[in-house]
């Protein structure tokens, strides 16, 4: 029979209660003595999560590298020696390196007559402990930049958004056949080569701003004497706005698939279809000084000691040549597992990417040691005699820096598996670079992350929990964060097949991202001295981890789901105006979902109130059981096996990146593009599109709680 019929007498023992706090609940789980002894002192050690890390990061390791291989042997090696059953997954996939790159800036592109000729900087500074491998560095370029020559005047066109090329336009100046240069810091770089093209550019060169990365001028110093970026640093990084392999798109990059032909990658969009190079602030400052046309915006401007910005175009010309070797490497994720003992079919997954452009202290490999010390804490309960309830996973994925591949080819392999199987996904990317804790999650989550900073000492103050510090001197709860940007390996688990999934960090933006100065030099000095920040990371990652692998319920409170829907329905009315659609489905569809999720909880208090006893053990795990997959599917309803327009990898309704920043997080994907493209347009038709998106989250939603509800109609 299923349980939501037939269970009257059952919820008699809570009818009343319609809301809960997991704070409230008695703790049935035998493990929760192991739990604490995972936090306990005794455990942790930053000296091992240092010595990681310096391992991690002696020599640059980009994806499909010999040193990338070491770096897997390294970790495949140390979740092994730690008593985990662990292999390496390969995948073949198409990766891009630099052969050759050129800039040059003249004053008048018909005489030749050179105003300046500068080199594409590679980064060094003096003492660098690393400058015995410096020269395996591979020389500043962009992941899968089209190859190719673009001759042409500038644009400044500030940080390369939508909004700013539709201030160039208001403003008159023409981008249609010019080079563009914008700055780094608002949108991911594979946003701003795309709107450049769309906008009519040739080509593209990004550049460090001192304004976001240099500590805004003023007699700043610089790595290795401060923690900024020196003038002559460089982002590098992917203009890619797909997710995994570009020749597989939708299944897996194994030996011998089929793959698309480089003409029909370049038609799914998602490669880009111009040149660009990224290149230093001394240099983007040098081609700023060769513009003329009006000044920019006050917004646009530098810091308060650089030039006057202006927009051009020209007169300096530029000419940007990029040519890049397109090769099928073998990436390698490194797979570990503990098995569950009650219930091996069902997977806590947790994640972390290995490769980095350079060496990667920050940018990934502050996460991998996190990850290590979690792997050599649950050895240390394992030789205690514990074990988990539900199989935990480890992932050290691949390739995550060139468009998250390594993740999203292992969850296209192993779909059906983890649709049906994993209970969520947590990740780690940059785990530390700088103080301030942060998480983003989706919101059945909210709950037991706020449980689990509770009881993490705050790394940077021991007389408070991560919780203290998270909340602030304000007070009041503290704001989880949603996954709606792609900016990690979290994409693939909840955007593309609806596994619940947080991402977990501390810091945030920090001025080396990306360039050769993210070195374990940097880190110790600016990023975690003493490396108890590490520690803390995985602290809070392991324990959320443990009570997703060991509680008997899993600790879901889909009441902020729902909170989170109504919030975002909303901001949607501020948005548009109510003549224009009609939201009447999406408010009865969240109202729905609301009841539904209070009468979950109302049996799982009524399950946790009970005494077991009173019940045959087999009714009362099948009751237990029944509820656990209510809960874990429900995340899945929210996708739509059609993804959004235009952008079909993406399955989720309610959690997608924005159209024009991979970075950016958006709400009702759908919604807003179709609600974007009908204010441009202005058309019935458009606004039709955007009553269809509405509908379409509609029965997303109402799909949701009717999993949750846990009875056919």
């Amino acid at each position: 029979m299923l349980f939501g019929q037939g269970t009257t007498g059952f919820l008699l023992l809570a009818a009343a209660a319609t809301t809960f706090a997991f704070l409230s609940f008695p703790d049935f789980s035998s493990q929760s003595s192991y739990h604490s002894l995972f936090l306990s002192p005794s455990l942790s050690d930053n000296y091992s999560v240092a010595n990681d890390l310096r391992a991690l990061t002696i020599r640059p390791h980009v994806a499909g590298t010999p040193a990338n291989h070491d770096a897997a042997s390294f970790v495949l090696s140390s979740l092994t020696s730690r008593g985990f059953h662990s292999r390496i997954t390969p995948y073949d996939v198409l990766l891009t390196y630099p052969s050759s790159r050129s800039l040059t800036l003249s004053a008048d592109g018909k005489s030749g007559a050179a105003l300046e000729v500068f080199e594409l900087r590679q980064e060094v500074y003096e003492g660098d402990p690393y400058a015995g491998v410096a020269s395996e560095v591979f020389p500043t370029f962009h992941g899968y930049a089209k190859s190719g020559t673009a001759a042409a005047p500038v644009v400044y066109a500030n940080y390369g958004r939508v909004e700013d090329f539709r201030t160039l336009k208001e403003m008159g100046v023409e981008v249609e056949g010019n080079v563009v240069l914008a700055r780094y810091g608002q949108i991911y770089r594979g946003n701003i080569v795309r709107n450049a093209h769309e906008a009519g550019a040739i080509g593209v060169v990004i550049y460090t701003d001192r304004k976001d990365f240099g500590g805004g001028g003023g007699g700043a110093r610089w790595f290795p004497d401060d923690k900024w970026m020196p003038p002559s640093g460089v982002q590098v990084g992917s203009v890619y706005n797909g997710a995994g392999d570009p020749t597989t798109p939708g299944w897996p990059s194994v030996r011998g698939c089929e793959r698309l032909t480089n003409d029909e990658v370049e038609k799914e969009g998602d490669v880009p279809l111009i040149p660009s190079l990224p290149v230093s602030e001394t240099d983007g400052e040098t081609i700023l000084k060769s513009l003329g046309g009006q000044p920019a915006k006050e917004e646009w401007q530098g810091s308060k000691d650089a030039p006057l910005y202006r927009v051009g175009p020209g007169p300096g010309v530029l000419n940007l040549t990029y040519s890049g070797k397109e090769i099928i490497s073998t990436i390698e994720n490194v797979i570990g597992v503990i098995e569950g003992s009650e219930e091996p079919d069902r997977y806590v997954v947790l994640g972390n990417h290995r490769d980095a452009w350079t060496f990667g202290a920050v940018d990934p490999n502050s996460g991998t040691a996190a990850l290590l010390e979690v792997a050599k804490r649950l050895n240390k309960l394992q030789q205690r005699g514990w074990r988990p309830r539900r199989t935990i996973i480890f992932c050290n994925w691949d390739a995550e820096e060139y468009g998250l591949l390594g993740s999203t080819e292992w969850v296209e392999e192993n779909r059906q598996l983890l649709s049906s199987r994993a209970v969520a996904y947590l990740n780690v990317d940059c785990a530390v670079s700088g103080p301030g804790f942060h998480v983003a999650s989706t919101p059945q989550l909210d709950e037991i992350i706020r449980l689990a900073a509770q009881q993490v000492q705050d790394p940077d103050n021991s007389s408070q929990t991560v919780y203290d510090s998270w909340k602030g001197t304000g007070g009041g709860i503290p704001v989880v964060d949603r996954l709606g940007g792609a900016g990690s390996d979290y994409s693939a688990f909840i955007q593309h097949i609806g596994v619940p999934a947080a991402d977990i960090f501390y810091g945030g933006g920090y001025p080396v991202y990306h360039s050769m100065y993210d070195d374990f030099v940097w880190m110790e000095k600016f990023g975690d001295p003493g490396f108890r920040r590490h520690v803390a990371v995985a602290s809070f990652w392991g324990l959320v981890a443990l009570r997703l692998a060991d509680d008997e319920i899993l600790p879901f409170d889909y009441t902020s789901y729902a909170a989170d829907l109504k919030k975002n329905v909303q901001e949607l009315k501020e948005y548009i105006a109510k003549k224009e659609v009609d939201l009447i489905p999406l408010d009865k569809a969240v109202e729905e979902f609301t009841r539904a999720a209070a009468q979950v909880n109302t049996e799982i208090m009524a399950i946790k109130e009970s005494k077991p006893w009173l019940f045959k053990r087999k009714e009362y795990h099948s009751k237990v059981k029944e509820i656990n997959d209510r809960l874990m599917m429900a995340e899945r309803a929210f996708t739509d096996p059609d993804g959004l327009f235009d952008r079909k990898w993406y399955k989720h309704l309610i959690y997608a990146p924005s159209k024009h920043d991979d970075y950016g997080s958006k709400s009702f994907p759908g919604v807003g593009d179709a609600i974007e493209e009908a204010k441009e347009a202005g058309t019935a038709e458009s606004w039709h599109t955007v009553q269809h998106e509405i509908w379409r989250v509609s029965r997303a939603v109402k799909h949701a709680a009717l999993v949750l509800s846990g009875g056919l109609t």
